[in-house]
C-alpha cells in the first residue's frame, strides 16, 4: 500500500531521513517508535506529501505520490492524517467539521455526507456531540472527531503523528481505543507514538528510527523483549522504567 525507497530529506544541514526504504501492508499497522528528533514524524508527513523529500520515491497503492495540484489533493483525500492538535475549525459544528471535506473534495452529496458524518461520530463515541463546537469538547472528544473526520473521506491510509502527545493522561485512553478497532477492522496505519501499551498490542510491525534512519523493525513481541540494537536496547531502558 505504502512504498518509500531511497527516501532522503534534509532540513538545512540536518540529514533527518537518511536512505529509508520501507514498505506497508495492506492491512497493517505499522508504528514508529524512537528518540526525539529521530526523523519518525518526518517520516509520517512525508507519506501525504506534508513534508517533500530531497531524494527516492514514495508511491500510494501503486501511484507515485504527486508533486502537486489537483492529483495531489486528491492523494490526500486517500491518506487520512490526524496530528498532535486537532485542527477543527473552530466556527463550525462538529458536525459540519466532518460533512465538509466530502462535500468539497470528495463532491458527495450534503445528505449523504450528513449520514456518513453521524456514523462514524458514532463509531468514535461523540455522536451526542455533533452540534456543539470543537471549544465545547475536551481533548479527547476533539481527536476523536478528528479521526472521524480522516475517516470520512474513505482513506486507504491513516497516518497518526502522536495523536495523544497533547492530551491530558486521562484521555489518552478514548482515543487509543478508538484507534486499536480501527486496526482491528483492517485498516492499514502508521503511527508516530510515545504509547508503548498500543505498540504493544496493536502494531503489527515495530519500526524503531534513530538518527534518521531505521535502525530495527520486528514484531512487537520481539522488539519489547529482546530489542537487537544498542539504541533501542537504551531507548527501552529509558522508556520502560520510569
Amino acid at each position: 500500500m505504502v512504498v518509500l525507497s531511497g527516501v532522503n530529506k534534509h532540513f538545512g544541514a540536518l540529514h533527518v531521513l537518511q536512505d529509508v526504504d520501507l514498505e506497508i501492508a495492506r492491512g497493517e499497522v505499522v508504528v514508529l517508535l524512537g528518540p526525539s528528533g529521530s526523523g519518525k514524524s518526518t517520516l509520517c508527513r512525508t507519506i501525504n506529501r506534508l513534508e517533500t523529500i530531497d531524494s527516492g520515491a514514495i508511491s500510494i497503492d501503486g501511484r507515485p505520490l504527486p508533486a502537486e495540484g489537483k492529483e495531489l489533493a486528491r492523494l490526500r483525500a486517500e491518506v487520512g492524517m490526524v496530528f498532535q492538535s486537532f485542527n477543527l475549525f473552530a466556527h463550525k459544528t462538529v458536525l459540519e467539521n466532518v460533512v465538509l471535506a466530502q462535500v468539497k473534495v470528495r463532491k458527495v452529496a450534503k445528505a449523504e455526507a450528513e449520514r456518513t458524518a453521524r456514523e462514524l461520530l458514532e463509531r468514535v463515541g461523540v455522536a451526542a456531540q455533533a452540534d456543539k463546537y470543537p471549544a465545547q469538547l475536551s481533548g479527547g472528544q476533539q481527536q476523536r472527531v478528528a479521526i472521524a473526520r480522516a475517516l470520512a473521506m474513505k482513506p486507504k491510509v491513516m497516518l497518526f503523528d502522536e495523536p495523544t502527545s497533547a492530551l491530558d493522561p486521562e484521555m489518552v485512553n478514548e482515543v487509543l481505543e478508538v484507534m486499536r478497532s480501527l486496526a482491528a477492522e483492517g485498516m492499514t496505519m502508521v503511527v508516530v507514538t510515545h504509547e508503548m501499551g498500543f505498540a504493544r498490542s496493536a502494531a503489527d510491525r515495530v519500526l524503531f528510527m534513530a538518527d534518521g534512519r531505521i535502525v530495527e523493525e520486528s514484531t512487537p513481541d520481539a522488539f519489547f523483549s529482546a530489542p537487537r540494537t544498542d539504541r533501542a536496547k537504551d531507548f527501552l531502558s529509558k522508556i520502560l522504567h520510569h
